[in-house]
């Protein structure tokens, strides 16, 4: 019998599946299977995440205050008020200086947490624990903990330095007291980072390196620390971004304010300022979506150079 129907005085040829209709074939039998599982995270996302992003967006753009009364559309005047702000620039610089100093510090520690942690042959568990604990804790805690440590008369930092510092009132100081705290709270998550990566690494690489007579720095220079370029990537993108977004613990160890001379007010912190102390809501939206900016530089700059060095791998 012939596959071909014909109706009237036409013949009609059953129609072959294209790769459209397989791939729409697939993704309908994964939205089926799976879809109902991650609507919830779908909703959410959206309720809290993408609905404030838009909203905001649209604020930067008028001159909404705290109230939400008698907003008007103004276009791009936060825009170039901003980048005309001194304080903008200032709270930039500030949160800039920290991610210097921070972040270059916890890649060098977590790292020779790590290897500590991996290489210690007693109570490995211990060691583990008390690098990672403080991780767990929140961020008031943390910047309450550190202004007492740093007090300068009964604080343990200058009793047990012997010092007589005046860590949080001074301008020389205050930053570099934020940079102490962050890295001893924070290090705990990148050297959770390093372990993992370094119990990854083949154990026969050593074995065979120690046959050919390398010695220990031989072993990590040339084994350790190529198998950790990925991972060093990662804690280093990670930092940056979230040391651009510093807030909590500065704001905690100076009581709510700008720190000695305004020299710890981040840019967080000022847009913060701006939207619920000067009520400016449409003006700290467009600071926000500067920084906004700034961080989605820095991640896609990341997955740029992270591409290129996998094509060049593959090359």
């Amino acid at each position: 019998m012939s596959s071909t129907t014909v109706v009237g005085a036409k013949a009609v040829r059953p129609r072959t599946a294209t790769a459209t209709d397989s791939a729409r074939l697939r993704w309908g039998r994964r939205l089926q299977h799976g879809g109902w599982f991650v609507a919830p995270f779908f909703v959410l996302y959206g309720l809290f995440v993408i609905v404030p992003v838009v909203r905001g967006l649209y604020l930067s753009f008028t001159d909404a205050n705290i109230s939400g009364d008698h907003t008007s559309f103004i276009g791009l005047s936060n825009y170039r008020e901003a980048l005309k702000d001194p304080l903008v620039w200032d709270s930039l610089w500030h949160s800039v200086q920290f991610t210097l100093e921070v972040v270059p510090c916890i890649v060098v520690v977590a790292l020779l947490m790590a290897l500590i942690a991996h290489h210690t042959v007693h109570f490995k568990w211990l060691w583990r624990l008390c690098f990672f604990a403080p991780f767990l804790l929140p961020s008031a805690v943390v910047g309450n903990l550190w202004w007492w440590l740093f007090q300068p008369t009964n604080g343990m930092v200058n009793h047990v330095l012997g010092l007589d510092t005046p860590w949080l009132t001074q301008k020389s100081t205050a930053m570099l007291a934020v940079v102490i705290a962050t890295l001893w709270w924070t290090v705990g998550f990148s050297f959770l980072l390093y372990l993992a990566a370094l119990q990854n690494i083949p154990q026969h690489l050593y074995e065979a390196a120690e046959l050919d007579g390398a010695n220990a720095f031989q072993r990590m220079l040339h084994i350790t620390v190529p198998n950790l370029r990925n991972i060093t990537g990662l804690v280093f993108a990670l930092q940056i971004l979230a040391s651009l977004q510093v807030f909590d613990q500065a704001v905690v160890m100076y009581q709510f304010g700008p720190g000695p001379e305004e020299s710890t007010r981040t840019f967080v912190q000022y847009t913060l300022e701006q939207g619920f102390t000067s009520y400016r809501v449409g003006y700290a939206s467009a600071i926000s979506f500067i920084l906004f900016l700034i961080i989605a530089v820095v991640a896609l700059g990341r997955m740029w150079l992270l591409r290129n060095r996998e094509e060049g791998a593959a090359r």
